[in-house]
């Protein structure tokens, strides 16, 4: 079984290769502009999409012309990545999986990519990586790179550079212990919710982290300090810095518990069901035009606040990587009714959820917890598509939408 894996580390460049990381970031992210702006262009002209292969020549006179000659001084591969970036963005629009590609800004996801191993060299001894243009730069070795080496990933945040070193390896296919016939005692339902961030059909849950909440009236703080300076000020910028801080602890922090919580889960479990939760419906915003206002407008925010700060896409494609690499299982399932519906008797009714917690069935008079009823819920309704041979919906994050599969039990 091959296995793709990435290994992110902190760079530790000199002065002379930061202004380099800075500057190949930035002619990457002209390349991506002006291409975008030359796809538009020709667009509005009523001419066919450009394609790689012809926007590289175009790439060619930007690098001999004379109004950019600078881009003659960055590694050449990162900036025939930046196109291929455009057009997967576009693909992606095409396929209606992402929105219309938008220009990049300074300081806002600056990275380029170093596609060829055979021009990177890795000291994973000495703690140093060696890059086209850039020459040996140390970087802070937390863990061992394992496997083949493909590609390199540079990217900058908060002042600060990091490689994201992606491998490829051999592993033995990972088979789960559990046996067909003990399947039941292995599967799990998985209910996602704000309260309670993942409730189990086993009655257990994890309680959520919420790291936006904790750190909303901190970040609020230094952004109002921030609207107090005058822009592009040295004041101004240390101010920015502080909020991009904030934002890289709240990003840190949730990373960290969706790892840990996706690990334990796929470790424990041999099939695991989860809901498949359009989270980009439920987080849109309610107020509405000018013409038509939206109602209840500020509770709808704090809860499109609180649904985003759960991070339940993050967790469904950790989910199913982790469960692939432990010899297990991740099926999605609709989410329709799964709190409404009564596990015992089967009754679907509004009134069976009398309040956010408390679930009291109506015509059988069942009573649990919503969110445990909605895992129980979750699980039978994934056995059901399992027992009878349906088409089950399996993540597939490497094309960043679900795909049908066809499930036969042996």
């Amino acid at each position: 079984m091959q296995r793709l894996q990435a290994f992110k580390y902190e760079l530790k460049p000199d002065g002379g290769q930061q202004r380099n990381l800075r500057r190949y970031a930035g002619s990457c992210r002209f390349v991506y502009n002006k291409a975008l702006a030359l796809q538009q262009a020709n667009h509005e002209a009523g001419e066919k999409f450009i394609g790689y292969v012809a926007m590289a020549k175009h790439l060619t006179a930007w690098r001999n012309g004379e109004e950019t000659p600078w881009l003659k001084n960055a590694p050449v591969h990162p900036l025939q990545h930046a196109l291929k970036d455009l057009e997967k963005a576009y693909k992606n629009f095409f396929a209606k999986r992402a929105d219309f590609p938008r220009f990049k800004r300074k300081g806002s996801g600056d990275s380029f990519r170093y596609p060829d191993p055979k021009q990177i060299k890795l000291d994973q001894g000495n703690n140093r990586i060696f890059l086209p243009k850039l020459g040996w730069i140390r970087y802070r070795n937390s863990r061992e790179a394992l496997g083949e080496l493909r590609n390199v990933t540079v990217s900058g945040k908060s002042g600060k550079w990091y490689i994201s070193i992606q491998t490829q390896r051999e592993v033995e296919q990972s088979v789960s212990t559990t046996a067909t016939g003990a399947e039941c005692s292995r599967s799990i339902g998985i209910d996602l919710g704000i309260a309670r961030f993942a409730t189990f059909s086993d009655g257990s849950y994890i309680a959520p982290l919420n790291s936006f909440k904790i750190q909303q009236a901190k970040l609020a703080k230094y952004q109002r300090r921030m609207t107090h300076k005058q822009k592009f000020s040295n004041n101004w910028k240390k101010a920015k810095a502080k909020v991009q801080k904030t934002h890289t602890q709240i990003a840190n922090a949730r990373s960290d518990f969706l790892h840990k919580a996706t690990t334990t889960i796929s470790q424990n479990h041999a099939v695991v069901f989860v809901e498949d939760l359009q989270v980009r419906n439920m987080s849109k915003s309610a107020a509405g035009t000018a013409e038509n206002p939206g109602t209840n407008v500020a509770a709808k925010s704090g809860l499109n606040k609180a649904i985003l700060d759960q991070g339940w896409g993050e967790f469904r494609r950790q989910l199913d990587y982790k469960t692939a690499w432990n010899g297990g299982m991740l099926f999605v399932v609709p989410p329709h009714h799964t709190s409404q519906t009564c596990p015992c008797c089967g009754h679907v009714s509004a009134a069976n959820r009398q309040t956010q917690a408390r679930f009291a069935c109506v015509e059988c008079g069942y009573e649990n917890h919503a969110d445990v009823v909605g895992a129980i819920n979750v699980k039978e309704r994934g056995h059901r598509l399992l027992a009878c041979g349906d088409v089950a919906l399996r993540l597939s994050m490497k094309q960043e939408s679900t795909e049908v599969s066809q499930l036969i039990l042996s």
